[in-house]
C-alpha cells in the first residue's frame, strides 16, 4: 500500500478549491499562528468533499431533480430537515417574503417579553431556596 503522494506542485489539481482562500479563512481564527502545508490540503480536499456530498445529497433529496438543477431552496431543505446537516440551517436559511419575516421577528419579540417574565419568576424561586 503505497502512501499518497505529498502535495506539493501539483495540488491544485488534486483539490478545486483555492489554497490561499482557505489559508486566509483558517488564519482568521485567533488560536492558529501558523498553517502546515498539509493541514492546508487536507482541510482543503475535506471541505471539497463536503460540498460535493451536500451538493449531491440535496440534489437526490429535493426538487431540483425534477428541472435538472440543484437550487437554493433544496440546500436549504437540506439543511432544515437532515440531521447531518443542521449546523448549516442558519447559513442557509430558507427563503420567505422579507413581510412574512417582519411579522415573525414581531411575534418572537411578543413571545420573548413574555417567556422573559416567566424566566424571572424562575429566578426568584431559586433564590428563595437557596
Amino acid at each position: 500500500a503505497k502512501m499518497a503522494a505529498r502535495p506539493s506542485g501539483g495540488e491544485n489539481r488534486l483539490v478545486s478549491l483555492p489554497l490561499s482562500r482557505i489559508r486566509v479563512i483558517m488564519k482568521s481564527s485567533p488560536e492558529v499562528s501558523s498553517i502546515n502545508q498539509d493541514a492546508l490540503f487536507l482541510t482543503a480536499k475535506a471541505t471539497e468533499l463536503f460540498v460535493q456530498y451536500l451538493a449531491a445529497y440535496s440534489y437526490k433529496h429535493g426538487r431540483g431533480k425534477e428541472k435538472n438543477a440543484l437550487t437554493y431552496s433544496d440546500l436549504s431543505h437540506t439543511a432544515e430537515e437532515c440531521e447531518t446537516f443542521q449546523f448549516l440551517a442558519d447559513i442557509l436559511p430558507k427563503k420567505i417574503l422579507a413581510s412574512k419575516y417582519l411579522k415573525m421577528l414581531e411575534k418572537e419579540k411578543r413571545e420573548g417579553e413574555v417567556g422573559e417574565d416567566d424566566e424571572e419568576e424562575e429566578d426568584d424561586d431559586g433564590e428563595d431556596e437557596a
